[in-house]
């Protein structure tokens, strides 16, 4: 029996599901949220991008998380060996925001959550959607709780912002096998008590530590500092042991910061994902989209998981509220291709960083303001911005770039 009616259901009180809910709450519609876990709670993708900052600012979501007084992330650097490459938001070729935030996702998380509840959205935590029927009308989802209580809701529309949960590509079968490499993570937290001060100290890194394999260090304003190395499914395969001895002779790797984390105790039992890259079917359906991770995950090398998860619930909530309208929503041009033209590009970035051809960029010297300025727009989250030519021609200019690097270098070795 149908205990519920709302125009829409949201699956998930992540970023993606609260910037959606916040949205439509916004347009008078009656919202449902439904959010499997008891926040807080744990969860990875702790580094934000600035383009996120104006879906926040929309949607009424920036005060709260303002008030936290999170790191704030001006920029990121990357190294490999001694060399450094330093990206600063501020100079960047797009114009935007030049600034967001590294946050511990189980605060983050619970601020939103909460944010949303007080603006009178409801969100039944610790519910699961178990099964879902769509017709022409809308759909018939049954959520189930940990005691096995059953209850149906009806919506007439059902927004998917379950990421790593990917509640409906598991239901209606969606899912896709990635044509990506097998890559694998692990990654835990560590009370910083060796944090030097200042920049060093609070500042996003990416430690190149091979060509395919890097360790990020994500510190926080509370003390506490992320960790994290990600690279091919096979190069993890070598170690042995516990994720605690795996995550100690990965951290030797590390000439820059094994000093800084050696033999500091875990805040956790390190957590290895394997195979993480996701991919789906179709991004939409009749009566429902998928958002964020819940459609597609490339590699965290980028941090652009949460830009893409609020980029795609504002625009998802933004179109739902035109059908509901009854308004012709084309969701293959407004959503599909909108949102998989910034993925091409990330994508793009992400298999270059791995071939070696963006790394090449990167620490080319002498630096080329210009050509590191559209970079940094890129890296920002201002992927739909054509006339960035590092975003129009993304397909080609990077190796392209990497190509006259080498030629250059050749000359000078032959000269």
């Amino acid at each position: 029996m149908i205990q519920k009616h709302v125009d829409v259901l949201i699956i998930g009180a992540g970023p993606a599901g609260c910037v959606s809910a916040a949205y439509l709450n916004k347009q008078d519609l009656t919202i449902q949220v439904i959010e499997k876990s008891v926040f807080p709670r744990f969860v990875i993708g702790e580094s934000l991008l600035p383009r996120s900052m104006e879906h926040f600012k929309e949607v009424g979501l920036f005060d709260c998380l303002d008030k936290q007084h999170f790191e704030k992330k001006f920029g990121a650097r990357f190294i490999r060996n001694e060399e450094h490459c330093h990206f600063n938001f501020s100079k960047k070729y797009t114009p935007g925001w030049n600034w967001t935030w590294q946050v511990p996702r189980a605060d983050f998380d619970h601020v939103l959550a909460q944010e949303i509840v007080k603006k009178g959205v409801p969100v039944a935590f610790n519910w699961a959607v178990t099964d879902v029927k769509f017709d022409d009308q809308g759909a018939t989802a049954t959520i189930e709780n940990e005691q096995g209580m059953t209850e149906e809701i009806r919506a007439k529309f059902i927004i998917d912002s379950s990421g790593y949960g990917r509640v409906l590509p598991r239901l209606l079968g969606l899912d896709k096998p990635s044509e990506r490499p097998s890559f694998s993570s692990i990654f835990t937290h560590v009370e910083d008590v060796r944090k030097p001060a200042g920049e060093e100290g609070s500042l996003i890194t990416f430690d190149i530590v091979k060509q395919k394999v890097w360790l990020w260090v994500i510190p926080f304003s509370n003390g506490t500092t992320s960790l994290g190395f990600v690279g091919p499914t096979s190069f993890f395969e070598q170690y042995e042991g516990t994720t605690e001895e795996r995550m100690q002779e990965l951290l030797k790797l590390s000439s820059h910061y094994h000093a800084r984390f050696d033999n500091l105790p875990f805040k956790f039992t390190p957590i290895q994902i394997q195979n993480y890259t996701k991919n789906v079917t179709q991004l939409y359906g009749n009566k429902y989209v998928l958002t964020g991770n819940s459609s597609s995950f490339i590699d965290p090398v980028f941090s652009s998981g949460v830009a893409f998860a609020t980029e795609s619930s504002l625009l998802a909530a933004k179109l739902v509220c035109k059908e509901l309208a009854g308004e012709k929503v084309d969701w293959e041009v407004e959503y599909a291709r909108y949102i998989q033209k910034g993925v091409s590009v990330f994508e793009s970035y992400v298999n270059e960083w791995y071939t070696g051809n963006l790394q090449k960029l990167f620490f080319h010297r002498p630096e080329n303001p210009d050509i590191k300025s559209k970079i940094c727009a890129v890296l920002a989250g201002y992927v739909w911005d054509e006339s960035n030519p590092f975003v129009k021609k993304h397909h080609r200019v990077i190796k392209s770039m990497a190509h006259l690097i080498d030629l250059e270098k050749e000359q000078h070795r032959t000269s």
